[in-house]
């Protein structure tokens, strides 16, 4: 409760109940992060006024609400304020001093309490703020707050005045019916919201669907500037294809038809509405942005944050907005993500967004166009989230070696007698179906899958397995090929080649995989394959495990004449560099020096 300091005639002045400095100081410089947030605040407590008279007029005819109930918004330039005004309960003198008089006492809470006893849950009304903290918010953008209320059922009006340095005043007002005009003085500084279209655009974002009309006056006439109708919150019998795709035009800033649409209810111990669409075009981005949900958070019809991360990185391309009653909207709106019921909302969302694609997967032409728009995206949740790992490898068709594209169940179906393992090949879309890697596996008839996404070299390894079917690179299957019995030319030339390289291969071997190129690497069993050592090259970073080994085709006719000048002793060390970069580029890679290359290459041309 305030303190009374001084009479002045009918007027008072009041200290605050709390420690106002300190947390009018919180509220206006470290609560909010959004100086726009104040309208909201402000829109939400007129809008809950107006819902706590509609649902005390149930019982009360006397506090019918008028005909066409609004908040209105009026900018008046040469005064330098904006005001906003209800027709809700409004409030009595004494309320003023105890709601707005004392840091965090909420009107909505004692009402809500007051319920408590009287009604079923169901049949409470649904009440957006929490009447405390978020006024106070007005002192971001205002210098001198006005609040002039008249109660519902009374016969007097009531000003409450503050400049937000600890005292308040009161005294009696004029104001013809029930509700509460809220008037701000705002510090040049916050000029801007004088400006109809600067304050219409904030209003769109934050309150575009509460269901009470917010009305902006111009030129002396007030018009509607928000839908006031939660589309997300209506039957889906009644929303038509047509509303969808104008809703998420407007939502996602979209000029293309919603690939997906996801909408429903959930009910239960944890209720809240979700309207989630995944787009049938690619965004165009000028430059990368960052990759995170951006998906809506709403309370009670009102916008609260699209910083929320309703959804893991891996499902980013997702837009939409989830409206919870489950939430307050208190001093925590800026670290909502952090309570367990956004929590509870997050895991239902996933599941929710990946049964989804699980039915538009069946369907392979469509699902076609949404991988190559948002495949390589969502392929970062079979390395993010190894919970659901297996669920998203189980959505995509791969290329492969045998077919045009295949998912893994499929693959598994064709393996042949006595393969243990899912091989697989990562790298360079352009290079992949020549590798040489893939030449034993052809004279085997076994199917190798084709990577050729970026993350194509990291998420294999983190997955590991599919339905108990290991995930192996290409390679790194040495154990699937023996060396080859090698003549004493061939095992002279090995001993050769791997002593030029020495530091850059960990061994050379005669293969019995290569049928038609002379040489290719291989990676070792244990560490990243030749793929992930690509990227880690071109990030910058230092690779791990041994060096790869230089396996090399004895019948090959460039082999067999290196064999000979090994024979002959002739010094190998420009011979073997030039054979590893051939090696490196059948992989995509790039040699060490390429200059250095060029000048090989010229002179065994050269030479003929």
């Amino acid at each position: 409760m305030s303190e009374t300091n001084t009479l002045s005639g009918d007027e008072e002045t009041r200290n605050f109940g709390t420690e106002v400095g300190r947390l009018l100081d919180l509220v206006v410089h470290s609560l909010y992060s959004d100086r726009e947030i104040f309208l909201r605040e402000l829109v939400a407590n007129a809008a809950d006024a107006i819902d706590r008279r509609r649902f005390l007029a149930l019982s009360d005819e006397s506090a019918a609400l008028p005909e066409s109930p609004a908040i209105k918004i009026t900018q008046d330039k040469l005064a330098i304020t904006i005001t906003i005004a209800d027709c809700g309960t409004g409030m009595s003198k004494e309320e003023l001093a105890d709601h707005l008089g004392t840091i965090a006492r909420s009107g909505t809470s004692a009402f809500t309490a007051s319920l408590a006893e009287k009604t079923k849950p169901e049949d409470r009304p649904s009440l957006i703020g929490q009447f405390g903290v978020g006024f106070y918010s007005a002192f971001m953008v205002a210098d001198e707050v006005e609040v002039i209320s008249r109660k519902i059922g009374g016969t007097e009006s009531w000003e409450w005045k503050s400049a937000g340095r600890g005292v308040f005043t009161l005294k009696p007002a004029e104001r013809e019916d029930a509700g509460t005009t809220i008037i701000l003085h705002l510090k040049p500084d916050a000029e801007e919201f004088l400006e109809p279209l600067r304050l219409e655009t904030v209003i769109k974002k934050w309150a575009d669907h509460i269901a009470i009309p917010i009305e902006l006056e111009r030129d002396g006439k007030y018009s509607a500037i928000t839908e006031g109708t939660a589309l997300w919150r209506k039957p889906k019998s009644d929303i038509s294809k047509q509303d969808y795709a104008e809703f998420y035009r407007h939502l996602g800033h979209m000029f293309d038809e919603p690939w997906a649409t996801i909408h429903w209810r959930a009910e239960g111990t944890l209720e809240f509405s979700a309207l989630l669409f995944i787009p049938s075009s690619k965004p165009f981005m000028p430059v990368e942005e960052v990759r995170h949900s951006k998906v809506r958070l709403h309370v009670k019809r009102m916008f609260i944050t699209d910083e929320a991360k309703l959804l893991p990185d891996w499902l980013s391309f997702v837009v939409g907005i989830v409206d919870t009653e489950d939430l307050p909207l208190n001093v925590s709106r800026e670290i909502l993500q952090s309570t367990p019921v956004l929590d509870k909302i997050r895991k239902a969302l996933v599941n929710r967004v990946l049964s989804e694609l699980k039915t538009r997967a069946k369907e392979v032409d469509e699902f076609k166009t949404f991988q190559e728009n948002f495949g390589e995206i969502l392929k970062h949740g079979l390395y993010e989230d190894s919970g659901h790992g297996a669920e998203i490898a189980a959505l995509f068709r791969f290329e492969s070696t045998r077919e045009e594209a295949t998912t893994l169940d499929e693959y598994i179906a064709r393996m042949k007698d006595g393969q243990e393992d899912i091989y697989y090949l990562a790298g360079d879309a352009g290079s992949l179906k020549d590798s040489p890697q893939l030449e034993g596996f052809a004279s085997k008839g076994y199917e190798v899958l084709l990577f050729p996404d970026p993350i194509d070299a990291f998420w294999p390894p983190r997955l590991e397995k599919y339905k108990e079917k290991k995930l192996k690179s290409a390679s790194q299957a040495s154990d699937l090929f023996t060396v080859a019995e090698a003549s004493e030319d061939i095992a002279a030339l090995c001993s050769a080649l791997a002593k030029a390289l020495s530091g850059k291969v960990s061994d050379a071997l005669a293969s019995t995989r290569l049928t038609g190129s002379p040489a290719m690497l291989v990676a070792s069993e244990h560490g990243p394959d030749l793929a992930m050592q690509r990227m880690l090259k071109r990030a910058g970073r230092p690779s791990f495990g041994l060096p790869p080994k230089l396996e090399i085709n004895p019948t090959h006719p460039l082999i067999l004449a290196l064999a000979a000048r090994a024979k002959a002793e002739a010094d190998l060390t420009q011979d073997a560099t030039l054979l590893l970069d051939l090696a490196k580029l059948q992989e995509g890679d790039l040699p060490d020096n390429p200059a250095e290359f060029v000048k090989a290459v010229a002179q065994a041309l050269a030479k003929g």
